[in-house]
């Protein structure tokens, strides 16, 4: 029997927190504490041949968000919605929100029992617009996708620092990545004014570096980063680079990962702790090259001998040079 998709535009309501019979077809309340407050979080899954990938840590995300803001949430009963709604997607992705039902009492405030942290939990469903097709496998011969070589660039905007339990969440509060994100757009519309040939190499630019207000570089605007260093300090060049192609890696990049002292920044004070992030982490512990959890400093950056971004969707983003906020270029190996 066919089934049939769900509206590319279109979000589903898996559960809300009073007994109606039908909820796929609720509207948003204004009154909702996400739209209100941010008082909820979301995950995002790419799906393929009608899996979800990295299903047990999106799993474990259900869980410790839930948790750590004191919603209730049946997180067996919402992983088997997810399955079954991606049986449906032969290569898409799945993004799903958990909210804090709306609550009876006025302001930030909610009651300290079982409709304080009843919630509603929506999700879309729509087609993969990203590239998977490239893949490195690891140790347990798990894929990662892989994407062609780009170009990073060091912002200006900051990402907050927050106390426990908060930071490293994936929570609804994204108004500084907003800003960031946002300024990451205005540098690829200014490089790319006049499509002259200095300009073309920021036709390639994959992701935006982001600090958080103590001044460490901590992840980009949509992925965590991960980083080598190399014992001197790199070439640079300065910016309005010549013209060029994006550097690709080999057809079989299979030593990427496990070549190398990889780092990448804590999650402790501020930023995402991604999915992917954590399998990367975790892909390496036994290997003699575990990832080590440290710091990015300014001083770092004319050091970078490789860099990449990372999140549960593309998969692994390898940079080919990142742009300075002095707007030097250092190049980075891929």
């Amino acid at each position: 029997m066919a089934i049939t998709m769900p509206s590319a535009n279109g979000w589903l309501c898996l559960h809300t927190s009073d007994d109606r019979a039908d909820d796929s077809h609720l509207s948003l309340s204004l009154d909702n504490r996400g739209l209100a407050y941010g008082d909820g979080f979301f995950t995002t899954m790419g799906v393929v041949d009608g899996k979800i990938l990295w299903l047990d840590h999106h799993h474990q995300r259900l869980t410790s968000h839930a948790s750590a803001l004191q919603i209730e949430l049946d997180s067996h009963s919402v992983i088997t919605a997810l399955q079954r709604h991606a049986q449906r997607l032969p290569r898409g992705m799945l993004k799903l929100i958990v909210t804090r039902a709306a609550q009876d009492i006025r302001g930030y405030g909610y009651k300290s029992s079982a409709s304080g942290s009843a919630c509603e939990v929506w999700l879309k469903s729509s087609l993969m617009t990203v590239a998977t097709e490239k893949q490195i496998h690891l140790a347990d011969n798990q894929p990662i996708p892989i994407q062609s070589a780009s170009t990073a660039v060091c912002l200006s905007s900051r990402i907050a620092c927050l106390p426990p339990p908060l930071a490293g969440l994936k929570s609804l509060n994204r108004l500084d990545t907003v800003l960031a994100s946002a300024e990451l757009q205005r540098i690829k519309a200014d490089l790319l004014k006049g499509k002259s040939s200095e300009s073309h190499a920021a036709l390639d630019i994959g992701e935006g570096l982001v600090r958080d207000m103590s001044g460490h570089w901590v992840e980009g605007t949509m992925s965590n980063v991960f980083y080598q260093l190399v014992e001197e300090p790199a070439s640079l060049r300065v910016s309005k680079a010549r013209s060029s192609e994006p550097t690709n890696l080999n057809d079989n990049p299979i030593n990427y990962l496990t070549k190398g002292q990889w780092y990448t920044p804590s999650m402790a004070q501020s930023g995402v702790a991604g999915v992917m992030r954590q399998v990367i982490i975790d892909a390496l512990s036994n290997t003699n090259s575990p990832v080590i959890i440290r710091s990015l400093q300014d001083e770092d950056l004319p050091r970078l001998k490789r860099l990449f971004f990372c999140n549960a969707l593309r998969g692994i983003m390898p940079m080919s040079s990142l742009m300075l906020l002095n707007n030097a270029i250092v190049t980075t190996s891929v």
